[in-house]
């Protein structure tokens, strides 16, 4: 039987690792998804859950998918609004890859009757147009 996994009980952008991009003259445009994301209401301590939705065009380093896995779990326990995860992954995210381009949409399940999908974004200026067009296209 192998190693479990420990998960950290509070969020904690340490978590993220990273690896050199073996294409960085390419401009390859990565997503990737969890269907399990969770925080809780900061109000009402109730857990609320998403989709959250991960894509970038790397620059020199691209993200390792397990500490991905390993830090979007550690909000499991954070008393966190969900346009702030957003802000939070998006920030975390960028300070760790220096990426050309890099997007976060979280789509967080209905509660009383009203679903939220935030969005943030995030380029350098060669890919300013880019940022602009996906953002307009989020709203």
């Amino acid at each position: 039987m192998g190693a479990k996994t420990h998960y950290a009980q509070h969020y904690s952008p340490h978590l993220l690792e990273a690896f050199e991009n073996p294409h960085p003259g390419q401009d390859i445009f990565t997503c990737l998804e969890s269907q399990e994301f969770t925080s809780l209401c900061p109000i009402t301590a109730q857990p609320d859950f998403a989709r959250v939705r991960i894509a970038y065009i790397a620059h020199l380093k691209m993200v390792e998918s397990k500490s991905l896995k390993l830090y979007l779990f550690s909000f499991r326990n954070e008393g966190v609004f969900g346009e702030d995860c957003v802000g939070k992954i998006l920030n975390d995210l960028v300070a760790l890859l220096a990426p050309k381009y890099l997007e976060v949409q979280a789509h967080f399940s209905a509660r009383g009757g009203i679903t939220i999908t935030p969005f943030a974004n995030y380029a350098t200026p060669d890919y300013a147009s880019l940022k602009e067009q996906r953002l307009l296209k989020c709203l």
